[in-house]
């Protein structure tokens, strides 16, 4: 496809959530409407937005939360896409056949067209953060998306942390990378490890941005959510940085937001010249990337 030169105003929507799962559609749904109504063209939901981060157990009564695709909330999200010609990247628990389930992203171009999933491809087992027992890892590989306003990206959340993935995303002409994310902090850990906790998540997602020369989006949520005296506490900050790293926009820790920048995509070819990394890359030399460990040889 030709090169992009435009630009596009870019939200993310960092909210809490509550018990009512019609409440946080239909909240997630207005807050896309208000975001066009700031002049954003492609509008990224945080992770899983339809419910409280179910994963802090292993319960099957949880996997009553997942839904179809088509279904209910692709029906929604399609509408207002369609409605406010806005891009919209939706993050959901997919119900793809009986036992199979995944953490899924659905991307709508800006008249409601699905333009196609992507599939949570690293999936964690942490305390309380146990995704194993519920997403199947993803099968559609990386995938880029070609949209209205720019070709993007998708990757989720414990994606995050693995350049390989950012790496083999940019490399189909993603403009931008969107992370719909649901991390935060174990209460009883945020006095030692928080700031350390925080850091790392941003930085290691900033560095995305440098090597590959792209504009990356992360949408996280906020508050407390789980066992009242444990639980997840959500660090919220959702944030956006452009080609050279630079965070142009960030949440807060604490409120609901939309975090809204705009991206010049010419930015892309400004810094991949004169930080060349795509050019000096030495692809005749990553063979063995794809073994687990190299034992000594």
């Amino acid at each position: 496809m030709p090169d992009r030169t435009d630009k596009a105003v870019v939200a993310l929507i960092q909210s809490r959530v509550t018990d009512d799962l019609q409440h946080n559609l239909d909240a997630t749904v207005e807050k896309i409407r208000d975001a066009a109504k700031q002049g954003a063209q492609i509008v990224c939901t945080q992770e899983l937005f339809r419910s409280h981060y179910f994963c802090q157990t292993e319960d099957h009564d949880k996997f009553q939360l997942a839904e179809p695709i088509p279904g209910p909330s692709t029906e929604a999200l399609a509408a207002v896409a369609r409605e406010q010609e806005v891009v919209v990247v939706g993050s959901l628990f997919e119900r793809r056949a009986p036992g199979l389930y995944h953490n899924t992203a659905v991307v709508f171009d800006a008249d409601g067209r699905q333009c196609g999933l992507y599939r949570k491809m690293h999936i964690p087992d942490d305390p309380l953060f146990y995704e194993k027992f519920y997403f199947t890892p993803g099968d559609l590989g990386f995938r880029t998306f070609d949209t209205r306003y720019g070709r993007v990206g998708v990757l989720i959340c414990w994606d995050q942390w693995y350049p390989e993935a950012a790496r083999l995303t940019a490399l189909q002409g993603a403009q931008i990378l969107f992370y719909p994310t649901a991390i935060g902090w174990h209460p009883q850990e945020k006095s030692d490890f928080g700031m350390a906790q925080h850091a790392s998540w941003q930085t290691i997602q900033r560095s995305h941005a440098i090597a590959n020369g792209v504009y990356v989006a992360a949408a996280n949520r906020v508050g407390h959510e789980g066992d009242p005296d444990g639980g997840i506490e959500f660090w919220g900050q959702s944030f956006i940085c452009d080609p050279a790293g630079t965070i142009l926009t960030e949440g807060s820790v604490n409120d609901e937001a939309i975090v809204i920048s705009e991206c010049d995509f010419s930015a892309l070819d400004i810094q991949r010249t004169h930080w060349p990394f795509l050019r000096d890359r030495r692809i005749d030399a990553y063979g063995e990337l794809t073994e687990r460990f190299l034992d000594a040889r």
